[in-house]
């Protein structure tokens, strides 16, 4: 296969293992369990462990069947390089591990993840000045830059309101100020979006999510877009400044990030994931048609209060939605009527599964303010806008007419 032709998206990652030498003709990149790798010569072994020669040291830091996966990502992001990890947070926790210091400063969406804030609220109690915005307009973000701000964080779509962030102001605004701009691609998906475009330096993504997409595997990634310069960022160690500037800040978080707290993917997961992605533009497409089918009957129906789904004119950020995205994804969130109990009208689902999880093939549905963001609190869930009846829904692959009729049936009970 000719590596300089220029493919599409689902043809790239279907072909990814064999722009390079695969053993023995395979297709996929065979799974490689071993956790050490023998050198003949140990002056090899000695140029690889200083970065001068390529190759493999320990397994905690990565193995052929892993580097395989993380190209297919850095080709899905269009970015120069990714850096695997056992689960998505364990890729956020390493942004917050190896790239800031006491006294920093960052800003961050207030629409978050629950882990994610979580985390952003251990950083803080280490010494991290934090700034939770209403990222959905630029202004609240430069409000709140200070000298010491090292990085803006923001998710695509935000889980479960979702609330789209100002992106290409935030992005352009970054840039302009040399802050790092670190985007959670995980709602979108590298398939509907890619935040390089949006000028961000880092992009998240939980594989465990759309990418791997079928709820039996968990994995997370760092890709390094390549358009951050990080010769001027300030907390990178001397014996990192040795590499090329492009280098150094994934440098750094596979060193202190990675081999240090040790969340390392296994080559099993790596591979399992890597055949998920093969599916994922099939996959989204169906689910974002399917979401946008019954965002659309729900918000028709009078027994239901409120539906959050991009693809409706009436969300907030729709016009941003449809300039940024190539769909408008497949998460939706809904709030009933009073009169209607969620936890009756959830386990009226015929289809749909009361389940903890995201970019699954199934549709899976949870009440968030008693589940997944209880621990916040009620204070902290109003100003995310999640009131007590609000329901996400995770939309699957099932044939549309049968999750339209089963929501529906819910609701007519």
């Amino acid at each position: 296969m000719n590596d300089k032709t220029s493919y599409g998206f689902t043809t790239t990652i279907l072909h990814s293992d064999r722009q390079k030498d695969i053993e023995h003709g395979s297709v996929h990149k065979p799974v490689h369990t071993s956790v050490l790798f023998g050198y003949k010569d140990a002056r090899d072994l000695a140029q690889v462990f200083q970065g001068k020669q390529s190759g493999y040291r320990y397994g905690r830091q990565g193995n052929p069947t892993v580097a395989a996966l993380e190209d297919k990502i850095t080709k899905m992001e269009g970015g120069a390089s990714t850096i695997t990890f056992a689960t998505g947070m364990a890729a956020i926790g390493a942004v917050f591990q190896a790239l800031l210091r006491q006294g920093d400063h960052v800003v961050s969406s207030r629409f978050l993840f629950g882990n994610t804030n979580s985390l952003w609220q251990t950083a803080k109690s280490q010494g991290i000045e934090l700034s939770l915005v209403d990222a959905t307009d630029v202004a609240n973000v430069e409000a709140v830059l200070t000298p010491a701000t090292r990085l803006v964080f923001v998710e695509t779509i935000a889980n479960p309101r979702t609330q789209i962030a100002d992106l290409k102001r935030i992005g352009a605004l970054c840039r302009e100020r040399g802050i790092l701009f670190v985007v959670d691609n995980t709602m979108a998906s590298p398939y509907l979006f890619q935040p390089k475009s949006v000028h961000a330096g880092l992009v998240i993504n939980s594989l465990t999510k759309s990418i791997a997409g079928h709820g039996n595997v968990l994995g997370g990634a760092i890709t390094d877009t390549g358009l951050f310069d990080w010769s001027a960022y300030p907390n990178i160690a001397d014996n990192f400044r040795k590499q090329a500037s492009a280098q150094q800040g994934m440098a750094q978080i596979r060193a202190k990030g990675l081999r240090d707290f040790g969340a390392t993917l296994s080559p099993d997961a790596a591979h399992q994931i890597a055949v998920g992605a093969e599916t994922l533009a099939l996959r989204m497409e169906r689910e974002c048609a399917n979401a946008l089918a019954l965002a659309q009957m729900l918000e028709a129906d009078p027994r239901v209060a409120a539906v959050y789904y991009p693809g409706l004119p009436s969300h907030p950020q729709h016009k941003l939605a449809t300039d940024l995205f190539r769909a408008y994804g497949a998460l939706l969130s809904l709030e009933l009527k009073p009169e209607i109990d969620c936890f009756d009208y959830l386990n009226r689902l015929k289809l749909a599964i009361n389940a903890t999880h995201l970019g699954d093939t199934r549709t899976l549905v949870i009440p968030v303010a008693h589940t997944i963001f209880f621990e916040m609190g009620a204070i902290q869930r109003a100003e995310m806008g999640i009131a007590d009846s609000l329901i996400r829904i995770s939309v699957g692959i099932e044939d549309t007419q049968d999750l339209l009729s089963d929501f529906a049936a819910a609701l007519s009970a």
